[in-house]
């Protein structure tokens, strides 16, 4: 599967993941109403049922698309406190450095 697959499957992942977890939200605030108010069950009977096949689809889709989430997207974050030619100098100065230094104890044997 393709990068390009793969993070249209994580977007679609996440969003039917969202869509769940909303459902099941107001599945419970639902039932809950239904609880207290018992007189309302003929009017949230079909609501509850309506937003149960709703979370049940979006479950499908999350379990469909979870393979989305094996893409790791990974962050790199440049520090620009840090001046980039500074570090290249310091790193070729001390290339020069250990390269004197083997040549010294080369001349010294």
């Amino acid at each position: 599967m393709s990068k390009r697959n793969l993070s249209e499957y994580k977007r679609k992942y996440q969003a039917f993941r969202h869509h769940a977890w909303a459902g099941l939200g107001f599945l419970s605030v639902f039932l809950a109403v239904r609880l207290i108010f018992a007189d309302t069950a003929d009017i949230l009977t079909p609501i509850i049922f309506i937003i149960i096949i709703y979370v049940v689809i979006a479950i499908l889709f999350t379990y469909r698309y979870r393979s989305g989430l094996s893409l790791n997207s990974e962050v790199v974050k440049i520090d620009s406190s840090v001046d980039v030619e500074k570090e290249k100098l310091k790193i070729e100065k001390k290339k020069a450095k250990n390269e004197e230094k083997a040549t010294k104890k080369l001349n010294k044997k």
